[in-house]
């Protein structure tokens, strides 16, 4: 029997959040503007990710949007002539400064996350709303869905980290094509390129998607942050330092009761229950 959902009160109708088999599930709740992203919406996105990330009771994170799109990005609308009195008094350092703090709570925190992140992709993102769904451990998208980088279009150079995410899983010749022509990108090739990890078809994608992520929920805790520790310092550190910083984790976990858990289980041909201890 399944446990009971737990609605947590995100502070706005823009952004759902419900806990259910201790996977986090947060929906991007503006379908009729294919869930961009707003004054209201952003915030309660940021306090999400921060609270479920340090919440015990959540092992792992899903991000989907409602409707038919995952995120098209920021409000296109909103940045010409109904752009806010507030940011244009703010001077050129103010600006940059508030954007960087922004993006620091956003993408910066989703990647910061030490649980599995998944991106359930029902149709498409863009801009940052690419960002946001890169900045996830893993990506599975509806056959549906596509993605662009999109800034190409409204005369931008990108933000949330976008270059450096789009970078590192497409490598520097394909994330410049992807920059500099803002195309749209099928469900296919994102797989093929990799960007999306799975692509689905459109009905099966949240029953997909929330399967792996309850299997990752319910996996050894401290395991699974090490190995996200592991695959972080893969990118930035060189062999040697991470091999050895690799091994004083596995030491580390072969210490827990989730490692004696997991080796009884093995034996008994049962599966583990893990603890997090």
């Amino acid at each position: 029997m399944s446990e009971a959902v737990k609605v947590i009160d995100t502070g706005t109708s823009e952004l759902l959040c419900e806990i259910r088999e201790r996977v986090a599930v947060i929906t991007l709740n503006r379908p009729e503007a294919r869930n961009s992203l707003s004054d209201h919406l952003t915030p309660a996105l940021r306090t999400m990710i921060r609270t479920c990330g340090e919440n015990p009771d959540v092992g792992a994170l899903l991000i989907t949007g409602a409707g038919t799109a995952f995120c098209s990005g920021g409000d296109v609308k909103g940045m010409g002539a109904h752009r806010k009195q507030a940011v244009l008094e703010m001077s050129f350092d103010e600006r940059v400064a508030d954007l960087q703090e922004r993006q620091r709570l956003l993408t910066g925190a989703l990647v910061a996350v030490r649980k599995p992140t998944i991106a359930a992709l029902p149709g498409p993102a863009a801009g940052a709303g690419l960002a946001i769904a890169m900045a996830c451990d893993i990506r599975i998208a509806a056959q549906s869905a596509f993605v662009s980088t999109g800034y190409l279009r409204v005369g931008l150079s990108g933000d949330y980290g976008i270059a450096w995410l789009l970078t590192r899983l497409v490598g520097t010749a394909r994330a410049r094509e992807l920059m500099f022509t803002a195309e749209k990108v099928e469900a296919s090739r994102a797989e093929a390129i990799g960007l999306f990890n799975r692509v689905v078809p459109d009905d099966r994608l949240q029953d997909e998607a929330f399967a792996l992520a309850r299997g990752l929920a319910q996996g050894p805790t401290l395991a699974l942050r090490y190995m996200k520790d592991n695959l972080d310092e893969a990118l930035a550190f060189d062999f040697a330092t991470a091999r050895d910083h690799e091994a004083e984790r596995l030491i580390r976990t072969t210490m827990t009761a989730d490692h004696r858990e997991a080796v009884q289980a093995f034996i008994e041909k049962r599966k583990p229950n893990f603890t997090g201890n």
